[in-house]
């Protein structure tokens, strides 16, 4: 999404820059919406570990009934093939639904961490408690995962759930809509559908939460909305990702894998290589091997090829084809064509840092390279910059390997692919810095959603009160001691809960030393 804020009267507004024909605004308002999920919520009825699981084996039949549907809505919005929506949207959602069915349970049962032996005779816990009614807004590339996968973690951790779909995606999203209202529990999730004055009125109620994937800049004004409450966020943002190419490779394989991460959902992906960063003897050789897989993979005209994606709208295509006004630059590809959105998969050599195809994040099948010397020079690139979503290095080498895990920060770092850490479901997926905060995808979807709540649970217990009481005044030297022996920690590999038994052991041998001493003087009082 590209977009600017305008605060008017102290309300955020926006203002998109790609026409399109969003989905009818949804009857009810925001208001009411939040409400009804509000009172849903405080009557306990999402608390529940079977009302959860119940509505996410409904989101798993939603998901596994509709997908042709979901087929034909995607074709639609983006022309995206079939295996694709497959891979990155229904298959994807599916799978982590079935994960988190599988351990919800064991992610709902409270954790008993570690004691310290100060508190060996306490019970603690933390409990992983619902924030309340939370706000899913999902984004347009992806519009059945970004959506449904942040929902499943939120409906597992026992939240009311409103759903805001990308109105750009608009056949998905009014499917989207429907599909909730006829499988989900209607008080408990809802789907908002509109534009940007719906978008606009949904941040204006308060929120307990709020999850939004989407560009940076409107990032920057869900971020600021939720500042007005206080309300918690996870953002999941994009920026420009680079891939270091190392000419040690098996460079057809490095190019295959490259190209795939760059092309799928024709580039519009918030992970996918953004650039490409390598020497100019490297550059060659990937020009030549990237011709050969392009041609195997769409034929000799990829317009026609039924295995390619269409750009989202026009404004869309308009702002990818001002990238390409140099044609001296093209070194593959660069064939364009308004009237089916389509911009052919496009190499740009000779590119200067200050060109505006490095100003912005692509979010197109555009790949520009930028020539290095070495890798060393390669990380002075990249951290000159703002901190990337993914970064992608191709070696062979494990000190260069090394070289950029210890010297760059980025979101996540896939060595010698692309974009296949975000099928990871134990690893968190997200951002740092301009490319989001927060994190999830599998327990991190349960985790994000949830308050982690930490209790304590002490006794009154007369002799528990004495052995604590040096916490209270008139302080003194001796209690200044005592305080600090039992605050210090103990390390070692000592664990309290064996405290409990060394304390009976020390109480059992007591008492067979008072059996002992009383059989001795009732013997000698006999003997007497």
């Amino acid at each position: 999404m590209e977009s600017e804020c305008a605060p008017p009267g102290g309300h955020f507004q926006f203002t998109y820059s790609i026409d399109v024909d969003p989905p009818k605004k949804t009857a009810r308002n925001p208001t009411d919406i939040v409400a009804i999920a509000r009172s849903a919520f405080r009557s306990g009825k999402t608390k529940s570990v079977e009302f959860r699981r119940k509505q996410l084996q409904q989101l798993e039949k939603l998901v596994q009934e509709n997908v042709p549907a979901f087929e034909d809505a995607l074709k639609q919005d983006l022309g995206r093939p079939k295996q694709e929506t497959l891979m990155f949207d229904t298959d994807y959602a599916l799978f982590d639904i079935q994960k988190i069915l599988h351990n919800l349970s064991a992610w709902c049962t409270p954790e008993k961490p570690s004691k310290p032996w100060v508190n060996a005779l306490d019970s603690i816990q933390v409990n992983s408690d619902p924030y309340g009614v939370v706000l899913v807004i999902g984004a347009w590339n992806f519009p059945v995962n970004l959506l449904l996968v942040p929902t499943a973690g939120a409906i597992a951790a026992g939240n009311c759930v409103v759903m805001k779909p990308s109105e750009v995606a608009s056949a998905t999203s009014k499917l989207l809509e429907e599909l909730v209202l006829k499988y989900l529990d209607k008080q408990c999730f809802h789907v908002y559908n509109g534009g940007v004055p719906e978008t606009t009125e949904l941040l204006q109620e308060r929120f307990d939460y709020i999850f939004f994937t989407g560009s940076t800049q409107v990032g920057k004004i869900v971020h600021a909305a939720a500042n007005k409450y206080l309300t918690p966020v996870t953002l999941e943002l994009g920026g420009k990702s680079p891939v270091f190419l190392d000419d040690g490779v098996n460079m057809e394989i490095a190019t295959r894998r490259i190209l795939w991460g760059k092309c799928s959902n024709a580039g519009q992906v918030c992970i996918a290589p953004d650039y490409m960063l390598c020497t100019r003897e490297t550059q060659a050789k990937f020009i030549a091997v990237a011709q050969m897989v392009l041609k195997e993979w769409y034929g000799s005209n990829v317009k026609d090829s039924p295995f390619y994606c269409r750009l989202i709208s026009d404004k869309h295509y308009d702002r990818l084809t001002t990238f390409l006004k140099d044609k001296r630059n093209i070194a593959i590809g660069g064939q364009t064509d308004a009237s089916q959105r389509f911009i052919e998969p496009t190499v740009l050599v000779n590119v200067s840092p200050n060109d505006p195809v490095m100003q912005e994040e692509i979010f197109g099948p555009i790949l520009p390279i930028i020539v290095i010397n070495n890798p060393q020079e390669a990380i002075s690139f990249i951290n000159a910059r703002e901190k990337p979503l993914s970064l992608y290095v191709f070696t062979n080498d494990a000190d260069t390997k090394e070289l950029f895990l210890n010297n760059t920060l980025s979101g996540g770092v896939t060595i010698n692919d692309t974009i296949m850490h975000f099928s990871v479901e134990t690893l968190p997926f997200g951002g740092v810095g301009y490319s989001g905060m927060g994190g999830y995808h599998g327990k991190y979807s349960f985790d994000t959603f949830s308050h982690k709540k930490a209790i304590l649970r002490r006794n009154l217990h007369k002799p528990l009160e004495k052995a604590i009481s040096v916490r209270y005044p008139p302080y003194s030297e001796t209690k200044e001691k005592l305080v600090h022996l039992l605050l210090k920690p103990v390390f070692g590999g000592f664990n309290c809960r064996y405290l409990l038994y060394l304390f009976m052991f020390i109480l059992g041998v007591v008492c067979i030393i008072l059996v002992q001493v009383i059989y001795f003087q009732v013997t000698n009082e006999h003997l007497i």
